[in-house]
C-alpha cells in the first residue's frame, strides 16, 4: 500500500501501543518517509524538573524529532490531562472540554508537514472523549487504516475480535496487528497468536506484522530507550 498514515489502537490500556508506535515511526523513517507521531489526547502527567510531561508524548517526540528537530509537545497533542484515567472523566475535573474539531484540526496540521502520520489512540478503541463521542469516532473522522496491538494473555482472543468488530462497524480497515507479550510466555502464547492470525486474516483480511516477545525484556520507560524501539522496528514485517 501507499503509506499515508495509521491509527494505532490496542485491546486495552498498557498493552504496548507507544512501543509499537515509536518502532513503526522509526521503521517508516528508515524507508525514506518523513514520519511523525500524533496523539489526540493524553491522560497522565508526571513532573520532571518542575515541568509536567507525559511518557507517551516523550517517546513520540524523541522519534519524530529525527525528522522534525523543532517539534514541540503541543504540536503533536492538543490535550494534556494530569490524572491517569479515562479522558472523559478527567477532562471535566480539570476544566477542559475535549473537542473533536480541535483534535482533527491539529491532526490535519501535522499531516501537512509530513509524508506519514502515525496516530496513537488512548487506551482501547472505544475510549470516550465526552458523553457522545469515542476515540473510535475520531479514527473514523481521520479515515486512516488501523493497526491493533494485542497483549497476548488470557482473554486476548475475545478482546482482539471484539475490537476488530468495532473497527469494522466504524467503516474502517483493520490493516494489520502486532502481538505483544507483556507477561511471561506459556504453552498457550503461540497457539493464541496462531488463532488470532487465522481469525483476523480470514474475517477481516488483517495482516500480521510480528510478535514482540516477553524475553526481549522491553518494559515501559520514560521515554522508551531508542535501542529498544529500533530492535522492535526491525521486527515489524510491513506489507
Amino acid at each position: 500500500m501507499s503509506y499515508r498514515g495509521f491509527f494505532v489502537t490496542g485491546t486495552d490500556t498498557e498493552v504496548g501501543k507507544t512501543l509499537v508506535v515509536g518502532a513503526l515511526i522509526l521503521k517508516l523513517q528508515s524507508m525514506g518517509l518523513k514520519t511523525i507521531g500524533y496523539k489526540p489526547v493524553v491522560a497522565g502527567m508526571r513532573e520532571v524538573e518542575g515541568v509536567l510531561v507525559n511518557e507517551d508524548i516523550e517517546t513520540l517526540l524523541m522519534v519524530s524529532r529525527r525528522e522534525f528537530p523543532e517539534l514541540k509537545a503541543s504540536d503533536i497533542c492538543p490535550y494534556f490531562l494530569k490524572d491517569a484515567a479515562a479522558p472523559h472523566l478527567v477532562a471535566p475535573k480539570e476544566g477542559v472540554t475535549l473537542d473533536m474539531a480541535v483534535m482533527t484540526q491539529q491532526y490535519k496540521y501535522v499531516k501537512n508537514t509530513a509524508d506519514v502520520v502515525v496516530v496513537e489512540g488512548a487506551g482501547g478503541f472505544l475510549v470516550p472523549i465526552n458523553e457522545h463521542l469515542t476515540l473510535g469516532d475520531f479514527a473514523h473522522e481521520i479515515q486512516l487504516p488501523v493497526i491493533l496491538v494485542v497483549d497476548i494473555k488470557l482473554g486476548c482472543i475475545n478482546h482482539a475480535l471484539l475490537t476488530a468488530e468495532a473497527i469494522k462497524q466504524k467503516g474502517l480497515r483493520l490493516y494489520a496487528w502486532v502481538a505483544n507479550s507483556t507477561q511471561p510466555e506459556n504453552e498457550y502464547t503461540h497457539p493464541n497468536i496462531e488463532t488470532l492470525q487465522t481469525f483476523l486474516l480470514n474475517k477481516f483480511d488483517t495482516l500480521f506484522w510480528g510478535h514482540i516477545s516477553f524475553e526481549q525484556g522491553i518494559v515501559p520507560q520514560n521515554p522508551y530507550a531508542i535501542n529498544n524501539l529500533l530492535a522492535v522496528s526491525r521486527q515489524l514485517k510491513l506489507e
